[in-house]
């Protein structure tokens, strides 16, 4: 009742002071929080140096990853975190440029997360790279290298070369071995009055110029078609050809590949995405030439 009014008001303005005082203190630890960060020239200098990220508060970070990747039983051979991943994907050299082919299946042991997923990262206009390992660490550091080369041809006023690229990356993943990353990529490109260049990296140090590569659990069987039909003197199609049957046969034989068969051209002008087939289609187109053939 009109008894109760002024305490009721009462109430409703210490509430409102409580809010007011409430909202202040927020605003100063935000602003605490601020405070605390680093300066613009240190936080550029993260920007430039990506490989230095801040680490939790571990004495012995190996020894931390290392525990979340073993088991409580046999810590050799009973991983807590198993990555159980498979893929197929692989590039040439020929005398018309680079081929590069994958397959789109994302896996974890038996089970299939995806069939459509993107292992062919569109680094720069003139630059492609693969994954196999995780999706993850793959699609972020390829990306990542992506924003590195762009700030070098700011910066030169000139494209990054293929070696320098593939460079990058290594450093990237070599100051992370032992840490977890599970990455096996290839980088492909056409350097400037040199030709064309393929690289493979991956997250043990590795880093090998070559002209012909196959990386993930398919790669024996790709191999076998590569090696079998590979020339020098392909033209585009036949090297196309070439590339997508490579795929096709090892998403045949290997459980943890399959979805699409994606083939990209890299040329002098760049690269060229010339193909997306399903690899069912291609079974079906493949085994009715095989018929035809026979007769």
């Amino acid at each position: 009742g009109p008894a109760a009014g002024p305490g009721g008001q009462l109430c409703k303005m210490a509430l409102r002071l409580g809010s007011a005082f409430g909202a202040l203190d927020d605003e100063r630890k935000r602003h605490d929080r601020h405070m605390k960060r680093g300066t613009e020239s240190e936080e550029m200098a993260l920007m430039d140096q990506p490989s230095h990220f801040v680490l939790p508060g571990l004495q012995q970070p190996n020894d931390f990853l290392a525990g979340a990747f073993t088991g409580k039983g046999d810590q050799a051979n009973d991983p807590a975190l198993k990555f159980l991943h498979g893929t197929t994907t692989l590039g040439f050299i020929f005398q018309g440029g680079i081929i590069l082919a994958v397959d789109s299946r994302a896996s974890m042991g038996s089970y299939i997360g995806s069939q459509t997923v993107k292992k062919c990262i569109e680094i720069t206009p003139y630059l492609l790279g693969t994954m196999a390992g995780g999706a993850a660490d793959c699609q972020y550091w390829e990306r990542h290298l992506g924003r590195i080369c762009r700030l070098y041809e700011l910066r030169n006023r000139e494209r990054i070369s293929v070696a320098a690229a593939s460079k990058v990356l290594h450093n990237i993943m070599y100051s992370y071995k032992g840490y977890g990353l599970s990455m096996g990529t290839m980088v492909a490109g056409w350097d400037k009055g040199v030709g064309p260049n393929l690289y493979y990296c991956d997250s043990d140090g590795t880093r090998v110029k070559g002209d012909k590569f196959s990386v993930g659990s398919g790669s024996p069987y790709a191999y076998g078609v590569l090696d079998a039909g590979f020339r020098q003197d392909l033209t585009v199609e036949e090297a196309c050809d070439l590339g997508r049957r490579a795929i096709y046969h090892a998403t045949f034989r290997d459980a943890a590949s399959g979805g699409f068969v994606s083939v990209y051209h890299v040329h002098e002008d760049g690269w060229t995405k010339v193909s997306m087939d399903d690899v069912e289609h291609l079974h079906w187109k493949y085994l009715e030439e095989k018929k035809n053939e026979k007769k």
